[in-house]
């Protein structure tokens, strides 16, 4: 079997917006269909199909426009201090352990933190953060934030202006161990420094 090459542009096209639908990241899932929207308007211009071409240029505005939306700071992003005992936190651990373990494998739920938080993005919960306190310092044991907004600014924020909520609980200092590359690369990007010396990573507010 043989392709042209509009044939192979439109299986390129095809194939970049099934992989679209298997993404868990909101952000991978925008980018890949707007990929994907783009090569089909390539296509469509190719064969001379204006259906095709005004499809998936709305298509690719609509991407655009979402995109936009969850990289550009103007989602509602939050974080509230709750109770440890919280019987909501506990569901929440307990429905995402198996993620939880993938990413942060280092966490046990072996004893009940000093310290805990719950991240929300447009009202809705989308991560955990869980700590022991020592003075101004919280060393965390978990910072789980869901698969479909890790590619979103939610930690950036919360270690950024979201940090308030730290300062106004007495926290100046956060620490944390990198488990695992995902998770020391994640330390990394939310302005974590490792501290050698301590074998920890070092966040001042």
């Amino acid at each position: 079997m043989t392709f042209d090459g509009q044939e192979l542009i439109g299986y390129v096209a095809s194939a970049l917006v099934v992989a679209s639908l298997a993404m868990t990241s909101v952000v991978r899932l925008r980018t890949i269909s707007l990929a994907g929207s783009i090569t089909f308007v390539v296509y469509g211009l190719l064969i001379g199909s204006v259906p095709i071409v005004i499809t998936n240029a709305s298509i690719a505005c609509l991407n655009i426009w979402f995109l936009t939306r969850e990289l550009g700071g103007r989602r509602d992003l939050g974080a509230v201090v709750v109770p440890t005992d919280s019987p909501f936190l506990a569901d929440f651990l307990a429905h995402h352990a198996g993620d939880i373990a993938t990413f942060q494998p280092e966490y046990r739920a072996d004893a009940e933190p000093d310290f805990a938080l719950v991240m929300t993005r447009d009202g809705l919960p989308a991560g955990v953060l869980l700590g022991d306190r020592a003075g101004d310092r919280l060393d965390v044991r978990l910072d789980y934030v869901l698969r479909a907004y890790r590619d979103s600014r939610l930690g950036r924020w919360l270690f950024g202006d979201g940090a308030r909520v730290f300062r106004t609980a007495g926290i100046d200092v956060v620490t944390a161990q990198g488990g695992n590359d995902a998770h020391r690369g994640y330390l990394g990007r939310v302005g974590f420094e490792y501290d050698g010396d301590a074998d920890r990573f070092v966040r001042r507010l």
